[in-house]
């Protein structure tokens, strides 16, 4: 004969049964939360690790590992990049930054930085970078980085040298996607970018167009043989990028300034002097003059020298716009066509 008050002692269990359940989960969620962070911490001293045997120092100071339940936070206090490995000390300094990753999205992180940057540079250069906010992404998979993006609001730079008037340059806002192009051959090692800048004021560029009204800049190009960069842009990863061919292909170069308006395409490369070099093929509108030199008079100039008047109806002009003659940088000069224009002589970069 059953015991009425067993069976309802029964039925009664079943009751906890939901909250056993929860509390059973609850602890396994916490221990693969902290599974997670035991890796997270891991990978990130593993490449610590190998950035010290290329020869570059960081610091994440006061770093942490926090975001329980669904998010896994690496917070420093302020990060830090030193590297002496081409002769002079190189030192990088930010604010506060922090990375997040999702633990439903294990492939994708997202980091905040906040400024000013400072940078001691080589040759006894300053670079002081600041901005209202900037964020990145990073998207990965199994053969490493596939995507990475940028955004930055207001950014406000100063570069200066001794002897040497600053270098000033700000905009709006600015961003930049890079992405492994999938249509190229795995030999070309093909990286698309794309570069958008709004309300950028750059006084050189102003002097070279006579005009000092803010720009839009849009850039769409391919960078070849990137693996070079893996150890980071400095001068072994350039001379080493130089030697396997590499090039920046731009297909599309959008300047819209004022009334001003430039459309061009290119290729660019490293020549042996270490200096840029390559061509561009460039329509223009509503400029007056370049490097001083009143725009009439130098198209007039170049289509005498070329028997014909410069028009708008050449090859590779869009409507409203003047085709110009090709655009030439070699040996560290810059030539329009078969003048070469009156401006500094390009710098080696390293």
């Amino acid at each position: 004969m059953t015991d009425p008050q067993s069976g309802r002692r029964s039925s009664r269990a079943w009751l906890y049964a939901p909250f056993v359940l929860l509390l059973v989960v609850a602890l396994g969620w916490t221990a693969f939360w902290f599974v997670v962070r035991g890796r997270v911490m891991e990978a990130v001293d593993n490449a610590l690790a190998r950035e010290e045997g290329l020869g570059r120092s960081w610091t994440c100071a006061d770093r942490s590992v926090t975001g329980f339940p669904f998010r896994v936070e690496l917070r420093c206090s302020a990060l830090a990049l030193a590297s002496a490995r081409w002769g002079e000390a190189v030192r990088v300094q930010t604010g506060p930054a922090v990375a997040v990753g999702q633990i439903y999205t294990p492939n994708l992180v997202i980091a905040q930085i906040t400024g000013p940057l400072q940078a001691n540079l080589p040759e006894g250069r300053k670079l002081d970078l600041g901005w209202t906010r900037l964020e990145a992404s990073l998207g990965h998979g199994t053969g490493g980085p596939e995507r990475v993006s940028l955004v930055v609001t207001a950014p406000d730079a100063k570069l200066s040298a001794p002897g040497l008037t600053p270098e000033t340059w700000r905009a709006a806002s600015v961003e930049a996607h890079l992405r492994r192009n999938p249509s190229r051959p795995a030999a070309d090692q093909a990286i698309d970018l794309a570069i958008a800048a709004k309300g950028s004021v750059l006084p050189a560029l102003d002097a070279l167009l006579g005009t000092t009204e803010a720009g839009d800049v849009d850039i769409q190009a391919t960078l070849t043989q990137s693996e070079a960069f893996r150890i980071g842009l400095n001068p072994d990863a350039l001379e080493a990028w130089r030697t396997a061919g590499g090039q920046i292909e731009v297909t599309k170069l959008l300047s819209v300034k004022g009334p001003a308006r430039i459309e061009a395409s290119g290729q660019f490369l490293i020549d042996q002097t270490h200096r840029p070099a390559g061509q561009i093929q460039a329509s223009l509108a509503g400029i007056r003059q370049i490097a001083g030199i009143p725009v009439g008079g130098l198209a007039a100039g170049i289509g005498g020298l070329l028997g014909g008047r410069l028009s708008a109806q050449l090859p590779g002009a869009a409507p409203g716009l003047t085709a110009l003659p090709l655009v030439v940088l070699r040996e560290g000069r810059v030539y329009l066509g078969p003048i070469r224009l009156p401006v500094q002589p390009l710098p080696a970069l390293y």
